[in-house]
């Protein structure tokens, strides 16, 4: 079913898998169940350096971020209760459509495959959004992407440290500005609950690799693109100060 009046329709929310925000882990990452455990493992060489396995997932794991962040996006600019919340629907809206953009740009030349729709578990994050109103949806959607970048946060760190392809340094340099730029507006909603975020983020439950993996494109499927909106007036690139103390 449509997740909102606006968002991208080939974006769609499907299943139910009963997760609540005590069982959140950030998905694992397409094609680690087929190939060897060793991130650091060369898979080709390009034009552009190296291209190793976590170089790939790293890709992949960030077109699967968009596929539901963005609609998460546009469900809390509809029904986010408070102006900060709202505001951080755009810069979600905004950021993912950016990132996107750059995962589409770069996966043919690396000869990346992306997924179309987001894992099961990040659908349910959003249905579980969804089914909320009020303070209540501001608090739900709020920490499951506050959980959610906090973890990914670190392995865009490692992602850049490392990497020895250009492509994948600068998708890595525009995710770092921009899962900042998230985890910052989020914060200023004011609904973290930043004990039971930290405790997640560090002990994720283990869940069946069915739920963490997004589906594969069919093949001769149109690639789905997240909508720019520069009329949202929103730069993630430059990600905003948090707030001061006091």
């Amino acid at each position: 079913m449509p997740i909102s009046r606006n968002m991208v329709g080939s974006v769609v929310v499907v299943g139910a898998l009963g997760l609540t925000l005590s069982a959140l882990a950030y998905p694992a990452m397409l094609g680690v169940q087929t190939v060897s455990s060793d991130p650091n493992r060369v898979i080709a060489s390009t034009q552009y350096g190296p291209l190793t396995e976590g170089d790939r997932d790293f890709v992949v794991k960030v077109r699967s971020a968009g596929l539901w962040e963005y609609p998460l996006g546009e469900l809390a600019l509809e029904k986010g209760s408070t102006p900060e919340m709202r505001e951080a629907g755009k810069h979600l809206i905004v950021g993912h459509a950016g990132l996107d953009e750059l995962c589409r740009k770069i996966a043919p030349e690396l000869n990346i495959t992306l997924p179309n729709q987001a894992t099961p578990q990040q659908q349910q994050f959003v249905q579980t959004s969804a089914a909320e109103s009020g303070t209540q949806f501001d608090t739900t959607a709020a920490n499951i992407m506050r959980v959610t970048h906090g973890q990914i946060f670190p392995t865009i760190a490692k992602i850049r440290a490392s990497t020895k392809n250009t492509l994948v340094r600068q998708l890595a340099d525009l995710a770092n500005d921009t899962v900042l730029d998230h985890i910052t507006v989020l914060e200023k909603t004011g609904v973290v609950n930043f004990d039971q975020v930290n405790f997640q983020q560090t002990t994720p439950p283990k869940l069946p690799k069915e739920q963490l993996t997004p589906p594969a494109a069919q093949p001769g499927a149109p690639i789905v693109v997240l909508t720019a909106r520069p009329d949202l007036g929103i730069n993630t690139a430059s990600p905003a100060p948090s707030p001061s103390a006091g």
